[in-house]
């Protein structure tokens, strides 16, 4: 008896996302998403894991949500356990874009402090889109440890997430510019700035917090 035509074009698309060419592999992802089938969620995930071009895990990310949550969410959560980075921050990336609170147990303090910047960065932006109503005050204390990490893309990374929270992350920004650490000062300094003017770009409030931190405080700088 023939393959159905359905079943032979999505054999065909998971066979395409194996391919040693990279367009080739984008439109594989296109195609499974176009068409959703239950039965291709665990080779998408799979593919996330060890997909090496960013703009092929953004469609299988996407081919993902295309899908039911409840049939993604569990599969999703088991991957943020994974011993591999590449799994955990793509699974946490594509549980941010699928927004199902049900999520929220699983951005434990351990991934948002993830040794991996990469993996750090996706908890802290599933961290944002999950966290439950008026959760986001704890949530900011959490997320002001990690201020002064790395180099500039994770420190606005984290920024941004802090910005996302609102108002209730001030206090925590504001214990951290006490901190004995100057490059967490600066960075929760510069924070500040950039919740109060967007528009000032974060490389002049790094540089401009920088400056109020060798001075001696954030009541500094108008001297």
């Amino acid at each position: 008896m023939p393959m159905p035509k359905e079943d032979s074009n999505t054999m065909r698309a998971l066979r395409g996302l194996e391919n040693n060419s990279s367009s080739v592999r984008l439109q594989a992802a296109l195609a499974v998403g176009t068409t959703p089938d239950p039965g291709v969620i665990a080779k998408l995930i799979e593919r996330c894991a060890i997909e090496p071009e960013f703009y092929v895990r953004e469609i299988l990310t996407w081919a993902l949500t295309r899908h039911a949550a409840s049939m993604t969410v569990p599969v999703l959560l088991d991957e943020v356990r994974s011993t591999h980075a590449q799994a955990r921050s793509q699974a946490l990336h594509t549980l941010s874009k699928i927004g199902d609170r049900r999520a929220w147990p699983a951005i434990t303090p351990a991934l948002l402090s993830d040794a991996d910047a990469e993996v750090a960065r996706s908890a802290w932006r599933a961290a944002v889109v999950l966290v439950p109503e008026g959760g986001e005050r704890e949530l900011a204390v959490v997320l002001a440890t990690q201020l002064g990490r790395g180099e500039r893309e994770t420190q606005l990374s984290l920024s941004r997430a802090l910005i996302a929270l609102g108002e209730v992350m001030l206090p925590a920004l504001a214990a951290a510019t006490k901190d004995l650490d100057p490059r967490v000062r600066a960075h929760a300094i510069a924070t500040e700035r950039l919740w109060r003017d967007p528009d000032a770009g974060f490389e002049f409030a790094i540089e401009e917090a920088k400056r109020i931190v060798v001075l001696g405080g954030a009541g500094q700088e108008g001297r």
